[in-house]
């Protein structure tokens, strides 16, 4: 009984992951960065700036990427 309690446990995430991925694979578009284009900067992670979250902006720029380092990751040129 136990036995047949775990394997049924298994096939049962089995099947999530799979009904997961295809939902993933179904809408996920891969970012098409390159050189030269302009993006914003999320300030998120910006602890430096002052005022209450709420009232900053949510992004900066545009900037103009200048290098490519990953996928999601960009060296941008920052205006002065």
């Amino acid at each position: 009984m136990w036995k047949r309690a775990c394997d049924k446990a298994v096939k049962c995430i089995e099947e999530a992951k799979e009904f997961h991925r295809q939902r993933w694979d179904k809408s996920h578009m891969e970012p098409d960065f390159k050189e030269g284009d302009q993006v914003l900067v999320s300030t998120l992670n910006f602890n430096h700036l002052k005022g209450p979250n709420k009232m900053r902006d949510s992004f900066l720029g545009p900037f103009t990427i200048i290098k490519l380092i990953r996928k999601n990751a960009v060296e941008v040129k920052l205006t002065e």
